[in-house]
């Protein structure tokens, strides 16, 4: 597992939070999700506030395998937040080492 930390404003806080709470996935399950197998694992984890939920679900190569779960509509909720929140933490990432803008 790789595990970074980094120290960013406010306002990135908040809309991570926003993302959050727009993809409902505070009211979602995991419990019909495809377990974890050799192929690998996915967790996510989320504390806002009072609420502390974790997820695990085996590694989900498309949407086929997310429509052929036990719950899609739950999986598929997990898999937009996941594929939104790597696109905005690589694009920080990319606005951090970028040295000069063209």
């Amino acid at each position: 597992m790789i595990r970074k930390e980094a120290f960013v404003h406010g306002k990135v806080i908040n809309e991570l939070r926003r993302i959050v709470e727009d993809s409902e996935i505070m009211a979602e399950d995991d419990a019909l999700w495809p377990q974890p197998d050799r192929v690998g694992r996915q967790e996510l984890e989320i504390v806002i506030g009072d609420e502390h939920i974790s997820f695990t679900t085996s590694k989900i190569g498309s949407l086929v395998d997310v429509n052929q779960s036990r719950d899609p509509d739950g999986l598929r909720c997990f898999y937009y937040l996941v594929q939104d929140l790597k696109c905005m933490v690589f694009s920080l990432i990319g606005l951090h080492f970028k040295i000069k803008p063209i």
